[in-house]
């Protein structure tokens, strides 16, 4: 049941100015990685048991001021012209020199370093609410953003100021030309974020990064730091052809992320792709701690606005802790961030008493994660979830289901090119009456038409509905919604990938 009734009247802030499509051509984003469907973990490794926070930045809009918003569109146009992040190179040597000419930034924080195919944001928001809440400073790297690229880099919870985000790239920029002049290839877009980002935590300075793979783990960019605590959400199939085929291909290059002597927290795992986590925990005298054997989420409500959950961790019970998120999803997610930080703060090995049970429900009651099952508009109301390969859509699918009482729920989907836009339709099936198919404003994006025609094997003729422009294919969905009538509980849900969502959002006046 949704927390508040689906006839409830939308107010200003949600609903956004009328002339918001109008700005549809202007909105640029990016894609991101999404929570699974988990699975369960059947093999055995040395293993680590004892028997509040900052608020999270929402996503920035563009800056006020239009001189600072020319630099930062200057300095997007420069990264955007280089290398894009969507291409896989097996190698750190350019990130390497990048680190080495700017005195090891990376090396002057511990890190905690989180890969997996979905989840992987949402953990490391909750991972830095929970250090924040313990005063720590934090610098958060993750990728890609919803609407703003300087939601990538984060500092002590919100994202970095414009200003702050111009002068990075700034400062680095001499060191970033001096690496292109040398090599075949000029850094990457990815690479040169990164950059950024760990000489922007040195600078702060901050005491711990939360740092997020953009692709992988092994030959990411982001893989010259050390992580104490190496973290992987589930891992599904995506990317497959660059990680691999299936699960277990897939985990050989996720675990290159785990260093020697770290502490490794498995989230629950398909069997395969955990033998190869823990095989490599081994070989490098790893300490692991598995979700549903050392760590776990004991039980959970469905409560007003999120869930009430009571997680096992490390050091003990954690009871009544209020996750202001939706979905089974992200009460594992909460379970794998909070094993994290215990991890990192040393409960389990140097300590056995748990974390302070109100510094913590106080850390996960201040969390967002936006375009996560976020609702943006209510009469009818419209959800956003960034979902992007077939196992984020069935997690999606189930927790739209438990949380909202739809009476009618109409789909909006778009997504990128290459990926596996059968298995998401396959998975909203069930829950769409209708689903409204388009495409974002990304030169990645799958056409229209060619996702038409997926849709209509999978949905049948008569229950698709194409809309080319974003902006159009919203109006359309709003109004089958509406067909319901006003006190019917009809809704939309806008998903397929976070460029769509990104743009959804500021479409429907949020950003």
């Amino acid at each position: 049941m949704s927390d508040l009734p689906p006839n409830d009247s939308p107010r200003d802030d949600e609903t956004g100015p009328a002339d918001s499509f109008d700005q549809f051509d202007d909105i640029v984003a990016a894609e991101t990685e999404r929570d699974p469907d988990l699975a369960v973990i059947e093999a055995g490794s040395r293993t680590l048991r004892t028997q509040g926070g900052p608020p999270q930045g929402d996503v920035p809009a563009r800056p006020a001021d239009p001189e600072v918003d020319r630099a930062l569109r200057e300095v997007e146009g420069e990264l955007v012209a280089r290398w894009p992040e969507t291409k896989l190179d097996p190698s750190l040597r350019r990130i390497a020199l990048l680190m080495d000419v700017l005195g090891e930034p990376q090396r002057a924080y511990p890190s905690i370093h989180i890969t997996g195919t979905n989840g992987k944001t949402s953990t490391a928001r909750m991972i830095e609410a929970l250090l924040g809440a313990f005063e720590l400073r934090t610098g958060r790297y993750t990728s890609p953003h919803v609407q703003s690229i300087t939601e990538r880099i984060s500092l002590d919870g919100a994202p970095i100021d414009p200003e702050r985000f111009i002068e990075a790239y700034q400062d680095i920029k001499p060191y970033v030309d001096l690496v292109d002049a040398k090599e075949e290839h000029r850094l990457s877009f990815f690479e040169v974020l990164t950059g950024m980002a760990y000489a922007a935590f040195a600078d702060a300075p901050v005491d711990v990064a939360v740092v997020e793979v953009g692709m992988g783990g092994t030959w990411d960019a982001t893989n010259v730091i050390d992580g104490a605590v190496a973290v992987v959400t589930p891992i599904d199939l995506d990317h497959t052809d660059r990680l691999g085929s299936t699960p277990a291909e897939i985990a050989v290059e996720k675990s290159g992320i785990v260093k020697q002597d770290a502490t490794v927290i498995l989230a629950q795992q398909p069997v395969d792709a955990a033998q190869v986590l823990l095989k490599k925990a081994v070989e490098v005298d790893a300490t692991v701690a598995r979700e549903g054997l050392e760590f776990g989420l004991i039980g959970r409500q469905v409560a007003v606005g999120g869930q009430l959950l009571t997680l096992r961790g490390l050091g003990g019970e954690y009871e009544e802790v209020f996750l202001p998120l939706h979905g089974e999803h992200q009460a594992h997610n909460a379970a794998v961030a909070l094993a994290a930080v215990e991890a990192f703060f040393g409960v389990g090995a140097q300590r056995v008493e748990p974390l302070d049970i109100e510094t913590v429900r106080k850390a996960f009651a201040a969390v967002a994660s936006p375009g996560r099952l976020e609702v943006v508009r209510r009469s009818p109301t419209v959800v956003l979830d960034a979902a992007h390969n077939p196992a984020g859509a069935r997690a999606a699918a189930a927790s739209i289901s438990e949380v909202f009482d739809f009476s009618r729920l109409i789909g909006v989907l778009g997504v990128s090119d290459g990926k596996n836009a059968r298995g998401m339709l396959e998975a909203f099936e069930p829950i769409f009456a209708e689903v409204v198919v388009t495409r974002n404003s990304s030169d990645r994006a799958l056409g229209a038409d060619e996702l038409a025609a997926i849709a209509v094997e999978v949905f049948g003729d008569d229950r698709v509905q194409v809309e080319p422009r974003l902006d159009d294919a919203l109006e359309a969905a709003i109004t089958l919604a509406e067909e319901e009538g006003e006190f019917a509980g009809g809704g939309v849900l806008v998903t397929g990938s976070v460029i769509t969502v990104g743009e959804a959002r500021l479409l429907l006046g949020r950003g």
